[in-house]
């Protein structure tokens, strides 16, 4: 990567949850691309801000120390609660956000923000890329992680629906095959996207959205069913 870019094309990386958006970002880390994890940054300003969470949500605290499982639990199903959280983190995570970009030493970087369209992020990113993926096969993820089939619904209502993410997005990245299906589809995108990553400042251009190794639902399958 170049030394001089000073100001890079900023390229967010979204999806539904059991997506891939980790898997995702961890190949273009591979390739050599700076990606910035929003829920690292949110587990960093949980831990910085825990003395307030703590006071919003006592029941997810016990002697000191913040329970991540207990907080998921406690504003998922709520949709009070939950704006109460993100009022209290984001401005935190938007703002180290901004300093990693600014002294970011590359022509492109990637942000990968689970939750860029439901906080208004898009308007200042030079693209968005969602990764999607039938619903079925994100539940089957999330099951192998852990997450009850209630759990993981309860976090995909909280989230706008795939459909809405597919519609809105510049790049779509349909990842329901195997690793070598998603490389590949990749690495279409960033064929879509190097060519801008060479114009000065501002001239990256809108278009229409492109849809890259997009892969149709099977017969019978809601395109978009439903958000991680």
């Amino acid at each position: 990567m170049p030394k001089d870019a000073k100001h890079p094309l900023i390229i967010g990386i979204t999806g539904n949850i059991g997506s891939g958006k980790s898997t995702v970002g961890r190949l273009l880390r591979e390739r050599g691309f700076p990606v910035w994890d929003a829920d690292l940054l949110a587990e960093e300003a949980r831990e910085a801000l825990k003395g307030e969470v703590c006071r919003l949500f006592p029941e997810a605290c016990q002697g000191g120390s913040l329970d991540r499982k207990a907080l998921a639990r406690r504003v998922f199903g709520d949709p009070e609660a939950k704006a109460r959280l993100e009022a209290l983190l984001h401005p935190y995570i938007r703002r180290r956000l901004r300093e990693e970009v600014a002294k970011a030493q590359a022509p492109v970087v990637f942000l990968e923000i689970p939750l860029l369209f439901e906080v208004g992020w898009e308007g200042e990113l030079d693209g968005v890329l969602v990764v999607a993926a039938p619903l079925e096969v994100r539940l089957m993820r999330l099951g192998a992680r852990g997450l009850s089939p209630e759990e993981a619904l309860a976090r995909e209502r909280a989230q706008l629906p795939q459909e809405e993410k597919v519609r809105r997005g510049t790049w779509v990245l349909w990842n329901a095959g195997s690793l070598e299906d998603l490389e590949r589809g990749l690495e279409g995108v960033l064929s879509a996207l190097l060519p801008q990553g060479a114009k000065a400042q501002g001239q990256a251009e809108e278009g229409p959205q492109e849809e890259v190794a997009r892969r149709p639902p099977e017969e019978g399958e809601e395109e978009g069913e439903g958000p991680a």
